[in-house]
């Protein structure tokens, strides 16, 4: 194992509130009230794919000008309410993990759909722990397409079978398993089922040292015989 790859909204920062404030806030424009078990149906996709996903969900249709306006005024609204954002919004133990790849001498990647990644990390100095970022701004095909972590493979010369994905959403583990990654699920057992291994539940106290370690050895053995931490 020579690369661990993450995604952003969820397994390193808490920035699921502000994506949600700002769709419902959107949706209304349609008469769409967003709920948040629908929100949770957005984790891990595009924001054009998210809008796509609301107006199937309404029953509505609007023009690409229409759509690329909605769009403009989602990230425009999601910007503002991250200019609060600080240190808290760093999830529990990800700091722990971050140092573990490091002392380790882990390659690290960030492989997200949110094309306001690079900016979020430099706001809560987490971008010196990267060696790779991979933003929506980078790829075409959003997950369960595995281009976003292909490419951070790619950029880390590190071959795909050597990478481990940490990953809060079913589809992100869908991209994982077809890019032939390991994918670790963070969240809930039965959304995330098809993980390799698991840690949950939130808030993940579980991010510690002895865990990680034990992680890395499984890996190392490639004894692929996952269980839940």
């Amino acid at each position: 194992m020579k690369a661990f790859i993450f995604d952003l909204d969820g397994v390193l920062v808490d920035t699921a509130k502000y994506h949600y404030i700002a769709w419902k806030t959107i949706g209304t424009s349609f008469n769409f009230n967003l709920t948040e078990t629908q929100n949770e149906g957005l984790k891990g996709i595009s924001r054009t794919d998210s809008l796509d996903l609301m107006l199937e969900w309404a029953g509505t249709k609007v023009s690409l000008e229409q759509k690329e306006i909605l769009l403009r005024q989602k990230n425009e609204h999601y910007l503002e309410l991250i200019q609060e954002m600080d240190r808290t919004e760093i999830l529990p133990g990800v700091l722990t993990i971050l140092n573990f790849a490091k002392e380790n001498s882990i390659q690290v990647a960030l492989g997200s759909a949110s094309k306001n990644a690079q900016l979020i990390l430099k706001k809560l100095d987490l971008l010196p722990y990267f060696h790779s970022i991979v933003d929506g701004t980078h790829v075409t095909h959003s997950k369960p397409n595995p281009e976003v972590f292909l490419l951070g493979a790619k950029n880390l010369k590190t071959p795909a079978n050597q990478c481990v994905v940490f990953e809060d959403a079913a589809a992100g583990v869908a991209a994982a398993k077809a890019a032939q990654m390991v994918a670790v699920g963070i969240g809930d057992a039965k959304e995330l089922a098809a993980a390799d291994y698991l840690f949950a539940p939130r808030p993940r106290s579980t991010w510690c040292k002895s865990a990680l370690t034990h992680l890395c050895l499984l890996l190392d053995r490639a004894a692929f015989s996952f269980k839940t931490v």
